[in-house]
């Protein structure tokens, strides 16, 4: 059985990716991580079963958050899909930091004007 999960695809920079509240995604990492490859389409090159573009520019994912700690986001960037089925919280990507705040806006994470930041990316 299939459940519907919110996404938002926005364009970060020169990169496009995936939105995800981190309360909407699996707790379980083994799980929100074979989640993500699906959604991308991973790990077929060509992701036509995904909304991965193919390409590192266009295959990107960012799970946001309420930070804990004194930003108001926390953010992970999730940039690399390979051809092997993994997924890597390690890197992190500029381009897509640069959606995270309209993102949290539109998710309501904070409101238009307010002065403080996002936390970046783990």
């Amino acid at each position: 059985m299939q459940s519907g999960i919110r996404c938002m695809l926005m364009r970060g920079g020169t990169s496009k990716g995936a939105y995800f509240l981190a309360n909407d995604l699996p707790r379980d990492v083994p799980a929100r991580d074979r989640m993500l490859l699906a959604v991308m389409g991973s790990p077929d090159a060509r992701q036509v079963d995904g909304l991965g573009g193919a390409h590192p520019l266009t295959s990107k994912v960012a799970i946001v958050s309420r930070a804990a700690t004194p930003g108001p986001i926390s953010t992970s960037c999730l940039p690399r899909w390979g051809r092997q089925p993994m997924v890597d919280t390690t890197p992190n990507c500029g381009n897509i930091l640069a959606g995270v705040g309209p993102f949290a806006i539109e998710r309501e994470l904070i409101r238009a004007g307010d002065p403080r930041r996002a936390s970046g990316c783990a």
